[in-house]
């Protein structure tokens, strides 16, 4: 499956996966071959940053 490209959706697309599939956003990425800090800069543009800990964008 292709990311989202609209940013609002991909943010929930992510923290659905990290929620549902994955321990860490470094898997995830790796798992789907994304570039971690593409993702992180195109959320980062809706003021999401990831968080370790709840390993989620909040």
């Amino acid at each position: 499956m292709s990311m989202p490209g609209d940013p609002i959706i991909l943010l929930s697309y992510t923290n659905t996966q990290l929620r549902d599939q994955y321990a860490t956003l470094e898997e995830f990425c790796r798992s789907n071959d994304i570039d971690q800090k593409e993702l992180c800069d195109n959320l980062g543009s809706l003021d999401y940053h990831y968080d370790e800990v709840t390993n989620q964008f909040i």
